[in-house]
């Protein structure tokens, strides 16, 4: 699988995730390490809404910011998780394609538990109805 991963600012934690992912065997696509949030945020975005990657990770001191910057892109749902469950549940149950965290509260142990999770969770077919509820509207309410 190819992954996508951007972040703010380059920490212990940063270099966990890019390690986690190598040996996990996945193709890391470094697009910001470090860079501004908000383009952290958008470059993992885009590459994932492109399909460039089939899954981003990005990160900066909240999460907060890189989550809002990557769900501007078109097609992107970037969750914001604290924990392995929050992130099983954002792929199973919302279809999640980019894992945002926080590295102020997020440890080494906490994002590959996350990440493993985030990338070997499936969607749950019985929530495509309302996952597609929340997709941009394509014209005026029905």
């Amino acid at each position: 699988m190819r992954v996508a991963f951007g972040t703010d600012e380059a920490t212990a934690v940063t270099t966990a995730v890019q390690e986690t992912l190598a040996e996990l065997g996945h193709d890391v696509i470094v697009l910001a390490n470090p860079d501004t949030w908000p383009d952290a945020g958008r470059r993992v975005g885009e590459a994932v809404a492109s399909g460039q990657a089939d899954l981003g990770v990005v990160c900066c001191w909240t999460g907060t910011g890189v989550s809002i910057a990557a769900n501007k892109v078109a097609g992107v749902r970037a969750a914001l998780c604290t924990d392995a469950e929050t992130a099983r549940g954002a792929r199973r149950w919302n279809d999640a394609n980019v894992l945002a965290f926080g590295l102020r509260l997020t440890s080494e142990v906490v994002a590959r538990e996350m990440i493993e999770v985030f990338l070997t969770t499936g969607v749950d077919d019985e929530e495509r109805a309302n996952i597609d509820r929340v997709e941009p509207s394509r014209g005026p309410a029905q």
